[in-house]
């Protein structure tokens, strides 16, 4: 079972709800966790359940990232709208990061969402390398 995070700007909704329509299947039998509206649309779009955290900017691009660092999460999904300005800004940046860290596929995009849907390695049981960061956190520990 995979646990999948959606995420999308305003201006990618229906973008983000057209792909996962036709990829209704993929889904059947994956784990997910959304931000608020997003998620509730998702819900509906799929006709199944969706873990939903709390709007974007209310803080819920924080939840999916901190689900990310417990290792609660396979793939991100984050649809985001490079030209609008966004007034948690940081907190988009900080969950692509958190992404980036902790080594787990991430679309931005239509096409790479598909790339990753239709990868053979996704449709095996791939398991992805965790950082061990023991090190930098030994170096955060000593005075």
């Amino acid at each position: 079972m995979k646990n999948i995070a959606l995420v999308a700007h305003d201006g990618k909704k229906d973008t983000l709800l057209d792909w996962i329509g036709k990829h209704k299947a993929f889904f059947a039998d994956k784990t997910l966790f959304a931000t608020g509206t997003t998620g509730q649309l998702v819900a509906e779009t799929l006709q199944q359940p969706v873990q939903c955290m709390a709007s974007g900017p209310l803080g819920g691009d924080q939840q999916i990232g901190a689900l990310i660092a417990e290792q609660k999460i396979d793939w991100l999904i984050f649809f985001w709208d490079p030209l609008s300005s966004q007034p948690h800004d940081p907190d988009v940046k900080a969950l692509i990061r958190l992404a980036v860290v902790w080594n787990i596929p991430v679309a931005c995009n239509r096409a790479t969402a598909d790339f990753i849907i239709h990868s053979s390695l996704y449709q095996q049981n791939y398991q992805r390398e965790v950082p061990d960061f023991s090190a930098h956190n030994k170096r955060l520990s000593t005075p």
